[in-house]
Formats: C-alpha cells, sequence, structure tokens
C-alpha cells in the first residue's frame, strides 16, 4: 500500500508549475516564503469560489454550481432566495488548499516576527510537524443559515474523481468563527481528503459534493482545480 502512494507522490511532485504540491519540496517551499516576503509575486497556494448570490447568479460565474442529486428545483429556489434558509442552509464559498497555503501562513508569521524563514527551515520537522500531512488536501466550506450550530456535522461532503470515485474526508474539524446572526448560524466547515490514494492527480479538475443539514433530496456538485494553485 506504501509503495503506490510513494510512486504518485514522486510522479505529481514533477506536475507542472501551477498544481497541487501534496508533499513540500525546497523550490516550491522557497517560492512561497519569497513571495510571502515580497521577493517575488505571490505564488498561488489556494482556489477559493465564491458561492453568494447576486441577481440570481453565483459570484463564481455560471455553473459554479451544478445539481447533483434532488432536481433542478434544488438550485432555482437557492438562486432565487439565497437568504431564505427554511430549505436548509447554503454554502458561501469553497476553498482548496494544500502544505503550500499553511506554509505561507507559516512565513508571513515569521516576517511578521521579524525572522527569516529559508525553505531548508521550513522543511524542517519543527515547522512540518504543524502542517498537514503529506498527500492530504484541505477544503474549507463556509456555511450560513445553519439552525444550530450542532447542524454543521450533519452536512455531508465528498470528492468525487474524474473516473466517478467519491471520496470521504479523512478528517473533519471547525474554524473557530461559527457565531449566530439574525436566528441561524454562519461559520467554516474544514474536511482534509487523502485523493492520491483514489488515482487523482495534481492537476485534476474534480468536483466537490456536498448536502447540507436540511432532510431533503437536494446534493450539489461544485468544481475544483487543482491546476490552479500549488
Amino acid at each position: 500500500m506504501r509503495k503506490p502512494t510513494l510512486l504518485a507522490l514522486t510522479v505529481l511532485l514533477s506536475a507542472p508549475a501551477l498544481a497541487w504540491v501534496p508533499k513540500l519540496e525546497e523550490n516550491t517551499a522557497k517560492n512561497v516564503i519569497d513571495g510571502a516576503y515580497g521577493r517575488r509575486d505571490p505564488v498561488p497556494t489556494y482556489q477559493t469560489l465564491d458561492l453568494t448570490v447576486k441577481d440570481g447568479k453565483f459570484a463564481a460565474g455560471e455553473g459554479a454550481v451544478k445539481v447533483f442529486d434532488g432536481g433542478d428545483a434544488c438550485l432555482t429556489s437557492w438562486l432565487a432566495a439565497p437568504t431564505d434558509y427554511r430549505g436548509g442552509s447554503h454554502p458561501a464559498s469553497v476553498t482548496v488548499s494544500g502544505q503550500a497555503d499553511q506554509l505561507y501562513f507559516q512565513a508571513v508569521e515569521a516576517r511578521d516576527n521579524f525572522r527569516n524563514l529559508s525553505a531548508e527551515g521550513a522543511l524542517g520537522a519543527e515547522l512540518a510537524g504543524k502542517r498537514m500531512p503529506e498527500g492530504q488536501l484541505r477544503v474549507d466550506v463556509q456555511v450560513r443559515g445553519l439552525p444550530s450550530e450542532k447542524a454543521r456535522s450533519a452536512y455531508l461532503v465528498r470528492l468525487r474523481a474524474p473516473d466517478g470515485k467519491l471520496v470521504a474526508p479523512v478528517r473533519t474539524s471547525y474554524v473557530n468563527d461559527f457565531k449566530q446572526d439574525a436566528g441561524t448560524w454562519t461559520g467554516t466547515l474544514v474536511y482534509y481528503f487523502e485523493p492520491l490514494k483514489v488515482g487523482i492527480g495534481a492537476s485534476d479538475k474534480i468536483e466537490l459534493l456536498l448536502r447540507t443539514e436540511a432532510d431533503t433530496n437536494c446534493a450539489y456538485s461544485v468544481g475544483l482545480d487543482l491546476g490552479s494553485f500549488q
């Protein structure tokens, strides 16, 4: 089981410049750090899709969200009344990232504390141990309209590979940003996946499938491009 995963990591690390990096190496680390310190243009380390609705359209553009299950009414009702949560909460944004994004924040912290961070230091055990494990992909889903804070655990989220395989998260957590507003809750759900184990490549276009906490058949598909960041 270990050998195919290690082989996948080796192959993916030789992918084109803009491709998700499942395992940081010196060149990528230096580029991310240099961007944080202003020595070069920042390296794209994440992809965010804005799923807020204005004038009946998603900010991320037409087709940003598609119906996966439940029929067209699931989507048309969302677009027609984006702040009506009687049929369930709505995702407000989706962000996908990897180790490089976490390194960027480590570099910013070092810079702001008047320290220099080298690529060698970034790849050392101390800082590496504070980032997600190799091969993991992080997906943040900001949601609005939850009926309770507890209801956040009722979300069902999967990655869908190009061949149709569904990938469950290996770990879930929450950002400490949940708050109540006008009787409903808003905050960010966090999911960690291991896409390499089902053959997803570092520059693949994949789908994030979402079912909210509502007791309905509605499920949605959000397109993600792993080739748009490192």
